[in-house]
């Protein structure tokens, strides 16, 4: 009767660590996130921060959300990717939203003492510890993923950043939907022209040329994403970088 009873509550146990482990394996839903982007942010990407005030409380939910549940190594690659891209997304917003109305991103780091720029303020909490938007978008989504496409996903409130994609990232969509805001920043003429004689390209591909020439050169990268107009053989020369406030339509 003993060995019975043990084996049956041994077949319990087993059950009930098979069911944790498929619960650890799922990824965050990022359906709220998801909700606000649409409400909030246009087609082109300019951005209503008065309308993620207003809804604050399901914002922080989120934000909350997004706190609670840092990625396992059970997730998919593309499932922890997401993540941090709309992590990244999300805090950004926020940091606008405390210190909102601003004209521009770099505004914020006035009067916050001992850090060197807005990026390095450590105002984010993910499972205990503290992160800077800098420690994301460096430490983690280029030195662990090195995914270039990145460039175009994360975006940093200002005006010649590639525009917010008013969706959220998910796992199962992610890569169409990176290929998606490569080839929409490279066509939006604000943030790079391209024509068959001269390329003014946005600063992001000189400040990160490594990233996006680790399988070739960056015209070769270009190449895949750019409008039909791009000629390789053409001069290339960087774009000033507007950090005005991503409220509008420059």
């Amino acid at each position: 009767m003993n060995r019975q009873f043990l084996f049956s509550a041994l077949f319990v146990l087993l059950g009930l660590f098979s069911l944790a482990q498929n619960v650890k394996a799922q990824s965050i839903s990022h359906d709220t996130w998801d909700e606000l982007l649409r409400a909030h942010v246009t087609d082109d990407g300019v951005v209503d921060y008065t309308g993620f005030i207003k809804e604050k409380a399901k914002f922080e939910k989120y934000l909350t959300l997004l706190s609670n549940n840092p990625p396992q190594r059970s997730w998919k690659r593309t499932e922890q990717l997401a993540y941090w891209i709309n992590a990244y997304n999300a805090f950004t917003v926020k940091l606008i939203v405390d210190h909102y109305p601003v004209k521009s991103i770099k505004d914020i780091k006035r009067g916050v003492p001992f850090v060197n720029t807005v990026w390095d303020i450590k105002f984010i909490e993910i499972a205990g510890h503290k992160y800077d938007l800098n420690k994301i978008e460096h430490g983690i989504l280029r030195k662990r993923f090195k995914e270039p496409r990145v460039h175009f996903a994360i975006n940093c409130a200002s005006a010649s950043c590639p525009p917010l994609l008013n969706r959220a990232y998910t796992g199962d969509q992610l890569y169409a939907q990176l290929n998606q805001q490569a080839r929409r920043f490279l066509a939006d003429t604000y943030k790079n022209k391209i024509t068959a004689n001269n390329t003014q390209l946005s600063k992001i591909f000189k400040w990160f040329k490594k990233d996006f020439t680790k399988e070739g050169s960056l015209k070769d990268f270009i190449a895949k994403y750019a409008p039909d107009s791009f000629n390789k053989n053409a001069k290339i020369s960087y774009m000033k970088y507007d950090w005005r406030l991503n409220n509008k339509k420059y």
